[in-house]
């Protein structure tokens, strides 16, 4: 976390969960604070991943077969290096 402050953040947890993070951590041989930092960032790191995913994902169906989906002269271009490619065969 480099020279950023750390805070606190108390979180209440069924017992069940409790003793499943203690285990991971007597397994990892690490601290359950560590460990569940760790859990923690991982799951803001893929809803963060899933976001951008989603962002994509709706810009294409909102641009798709506009002129933003594909350039003319960049598909035509491909075609012919297509055609150009299997002539060459």
């Amino acid at each position: 976390m480099g020279a950023k402050a750390k805070r606190n953040l108390h979180v209440p947890l069924s017992g069940d969960l409790h003793d499943r993070l203690r285990a991971e951590a007597a397994r990892s041989r690490r601290p359950a604070t560590i460990v569940a930092r760790d859990a923690i960032e991982a799951w803001i790191d893929a809803r963060e991943r899933l976001a951008v995913h989603e962002a994509i994902a709706d810009y294409a169906r909102e641009e798709s077969g506009s002129l933003a989906d594909l350039d003319p002269t960049l598909e035509n271009a491909a075609i012919e290096h297509l055609i150009v490619k299997r002539r060459k065969r």
